[in-house]
């Protein structure tokens, strides 16, 4: 028995943007659905969904990353895996082409949980991740025009203001889930993080709990503001269910209402439990391209948002 699931962001898209992120998340679901076939891990699986929606420039990680206040591409990334709850990550991690791929270089690797910065970059250049420019033509002129804006605003708190006027400024993330044959489970999560942040934010993508998490009763990956999926620990708390018997559509579900008093939250969820279930949601504003494929039902199925 196997299953895989990702997103790729949870938030107010575009229209001109729908049809690529489909075709991009189901590509990533076929990539690690092939591999769980052929008894590759899950994370083989999530790693390899995560590096094809990274370099795709239609998401907000990797290559078309969000550009922070200083028009600089800083991203975060982990990877977890249930088998003895190992994990790494990265944050405010510039100038590499695929940052998951260094937050499992340092699982692997080191002795330590997350890299930062510079002490990030450097690591990734001793592993032999060379320079890239993440920065696409499309989010700069993006950071442009949105900067002028936020430099125009007279409101006393620009920020909260702008993201209320662009709601698809408040960042976007892709993530992956995936549970293998020998029954373990992993989860990979990516992001440029919140456009126009400040230097130095890291959001919850590196948090273990926070926006990713992995453990014998399942796996999430988390999309939608950083600071509140960072307060109230959501994939953790998705997991935490599931340890409770909870089916993963219901742990979705009920850590999505304990969210709903959140004006700011356009959280998405994605997860498998044990059984190989998959739980899929996200705030009823927002769209949330994902894909899915399971072992008896090779089929992707992609959508733009959950049915409910």
């Amino acid at each position: 028995m196997y299953a895989v699931i990702v997103h790729g962001g949870s938030g107010a898209w575009k229209e001109q943007h729908k049809r690529a992120a489909l075709q991009g998340v189901r590509r990533a679901a076929e990539a690690g659905g092939k591999l769980l076939a052929q008894g590759k891990s899950a994370l083989d699986a999530v790693t390899a969904a995560v590096v094809l929606l990274e370099d795709n420039p239609v998401f907000n990680a990797g290559t078309g990353s969000a550009l922070n206040l200083h028009g600089e591409a800083q991203m975060d990334a982990s990877v977890m895996v249930s088998k003895g709850l190992r994990a790494g990550g990265v944050a405010c991690l510039q100038r590499v082409k695929n940052p998951v791929l260094v937050a499992s270089k340092v699982m692997e690797e080191t002795e330590h949980v997350l890299l930062a910065g510079e002490g990030a970059l450097n690591f990734a250049r001793a592993m032999g991740f060379a320079d890239y420019d993440p920065v696409t033509g499309e989010q700069r002129a993006v950071w442009r025009k949105k900067r002028k804006a936020l430099a125009a605003s007279k409101s006393q708190s620009r920020m909260r203001n702008l993201l209320k006027r662009h709601p698809e400024l408040a960042g976007g993330t892709v993530g992956a889930v995936a549970l293998d044959e020998s029954g373990h489970f992993a989860a990979a999560t990516s992001s440029g993080g919140l456009a126009l942040k400040l230097p130095g934010r890291v959001g919850d993508t590196p948090i273990p709990g926070a926006g990713t998490y992995a453990m014998p009763m399942g796996a999430v990956s988390v999309t939608g503001l950083g600071e509140v999926a960072m307060r109230y620990l959501v994939a953790k708390s998705v997991c935490d269910l599931l340890a409770k018997a909870r089916n993963a559509q219901q742990a979705v579900d009920e850590v999505l209402l304990l969210l709903a008093a959140e004006p700011r939250a356009h959280m998405g969820i994605i997860t498998i439990d044990r059984r190989g279930n998959i739980g899929t949601g996200h705030h009823s504003q927002a769209r949330m391209p994902h894909a899915y494929c399971a072992s008896g039902k090779p089929n992707v199925v992609a959508r733009m948002q959950v049915q409910l």
